[in-house]
């Protein structure tokens, strides 16, 4: 598949899960092998408990958009730059609801198989950055770097 198929197939992906909740269609872009890590979750999570994850998300931020700034490709490898954007609603993952729009940066680093399904993503969320942005108590690099 060409470079533009894999950055269409994570574009893809992203409008599926994230944008629209459509969870079901987005799982079959996935391989049987799929692994999903992030910065907000402790552990590595198979494909039910990533699409578990999104729709806990999304139930909490009904309006969330994710906006891909940036989609880059090579080999089997796409990088993704995003933006979330929404609105806490309810309590999520630990976060208190806010009437904030909430602007959350996000890189992914995607690996695809050779027929074209996502077989892993690992996303660094700027979670600082969203605590800032809801007002809770942040701490500087260097501070979390010191026991």
């Amino acid at each position: 598949m060409s470079l533009d198929d894999n950055k269409r197939l994570v574009r893809q992906h992203i409008d599926l899960s994230w944008n629209r909740g459509h969870l079901a269609l987005a799982e079959k872009l996935h391989s049987k092998d799929f692994l999903y890590k992030s910065s907000f979750v402790g552990h590595p999570m198979a494909s039910p408990e990533f699409a578990a994850m999104v729709t806990k998300i999304r139930t909490a931020m009904p309006d969330l958009e994710v906006v891909v700034e940036e989609c880059v490709a090579e080999g089997d490898k796409v990088v993704t730059w995003s933006t979330l954007i929404g609105t806490i609603e309810t309590p999520a993952l630990g976060y208190p609801p806010s009437d904030k729009v909430m602007s959350i940066s996000a890189m992914a680093f995607w690996t695809l198989t050779p027929g074209l399904q996502v077989r892993e993503i690992c996303t660094m969320f700027d979670m600082e950055s969203f605590r800032a942005q809801l007002g809770l108590a942040t701490r500087t690099y260097a501070e979390k770097a010191l026991p």
